[in-house]
């Protein structure tokens, strides 16, 4: 079995391989770039391990004119930079001991050991530069069942970094089969762990649901999370019955999928706060949560928030009111953005200022609102 594709033929990652190779060590491709390429899905980052340390690393691919950064050099973690493409280059490891997400590590050169400290078989795969794969744990059988699975036991994968709580829900639902539930066993890990997610970083939690709820349909994983009381350990008191509503309105409205439209549904206490949204994501998600509320039509939406973030709010209040999505939604919503009320505040002066000029404008453009857009100037004033 191979993998195949554009990044791995590249001649800078084979570059890379090359200068390995020359000087008598293993360079094998892992993790994400294989998995996905066996899965047809786009290939974003290349990941490399190899026997030689770090230190090595460092000096061959200095030697070969290429550009090493130490970016991660206490763990073995070199970047190397051939062409203008990132390769992170690991050497083999195995875990000595374990503090969450620190670790006590040793190099090795067997391949073995280093998948054996990896979360999931299906991130356990290797590939040569010519592209053949290296299954060292039955990864690819579970990775062509879509089965996401710890490797060995769960819960001495999960203490080892309580993050992989999250990322075994977000695997699921980016690589899981959607019409088999979650591995029954990483389920019962999860659950007996809930207690060690209180000392992850909000950083790394938000990064994880936000990643999560972008995949094409995260409604199954998000209901095992409720189920096991990982949601309402990360978000008190949310909701995701809202949730498979919301994405099936987003397919029939053609809509690519949204991290905060989506977030915007499941709701939960002081989210930004909790999730470490960044500001663009906080004012976001708050003005969804207000559109909901304040019932404006879609072509009031269009004309007050824009198209895009009007169609989140009526995708949003449709799920969570449990109603269809109005008709001729994107029609309303272009048909309001691209209008302009046509009084000015110099139109109402001096008979008004102040505050009751502020006062009139906003009742003569409600008006306007009101009619369909269809009051002139003239009838206004």
């Amino acid at each position: 079995m191979k993998v195949t594709g554009d990044w791995i033929e590249v001649e800078a990652t084979q570059q890379v391989c090359r200068v390995f190779k020359r000087a008598g060590y293993q360079a094998l491709f892992v993790g994400g770039c294989v998995r996905n390429a066996l899965m047809d899905k786009p290939v974003r980052d290349i990941d490399i391990a190899t026997d030689a340390k770090p230190e090595t690393v460092m000096k061959l691919m200095e030697a070969a004119g290429l550009k090493a950064i130490p970016t991660g050099i206490d763990h073995g973690t070199i970047t190397v930079v051939a062409d203008h493409i990132p390769h992170e280059v690991t050497t083999f490891r195995e875990d000595v001991e374990t503090f969450g997400r620190h670790a006590v590590v040793a190099y090795s050169t067997e391949i073995c050991q280093d998948a054996r400290r990896r979360d999931f078989t299906m991130n356990a795969l290797y590939a040569q530069p010519d592209g053949t794969v290296i299954d060292p744990l039955g990864g690819v059988d579970d990775l062509r069942a879509r089965r996401v699975r710890f490797i060995e036991d769960p819960g001495q994968r999960i203490r080892e970094d309580y993050l992989r709580i999250l990322r075994f829900f977000r695997f699921h639902a980016w690589y899981g089969d959607p019409d088999q539930g979650l591995d029954s066993e990483g389920l019962a890990a999860v659950a007996a762990h809930l207690d060690g997610m209180q000392g992850l970083s909000r950083e790394r939690v938000g990064g994880e649901v936000i990643k999560l709820l972008a995949s094409p349909d995260p409604a199954p994983s998000v209901a095992a999370m409720r189920a096991t009381g990982v949601l309402h350990c990360i978000l008190p008191t949310a909701d995701d019955r809202a949730l498979g509503p919301l994405i099936h309105f987003e397919n029939l409205a053609g809509v690519a999928p949204d991290s905060i439209r989506r977030l915007a549904v499941l709701g939960g206490q002081e989210v930004p706060d909790r999730l470490r949204l960044s500001k663009d994501q906080a004012r976001r998600l708050l003005q969804i949560t207000a559109g909901v509320e304040n019932m404006m039509s879609a072509a009031e939406l269009g004309y007050r928030c824009g198209v895009d973030l009007g169609r989140d709010i009526l995708l949003a209040r449709a799920a969570l009111l449990e109603q269809s999505v109005p008709l001729g939604m994107q029609s309303d919503l272009e048909k309001g953005s691209a209008m302009q009320f046509p009084i000015t505040a110099q139109d109402l002066m001096p008979d008004y200022s102040g505050p009751s000029l502020g006062a009139r404008l906003k009742e003569l453009e409600q008006r306007w609102i009101n009619s369909g857009f269809e009051l002139t100037r003239d009838h206004l004033l």
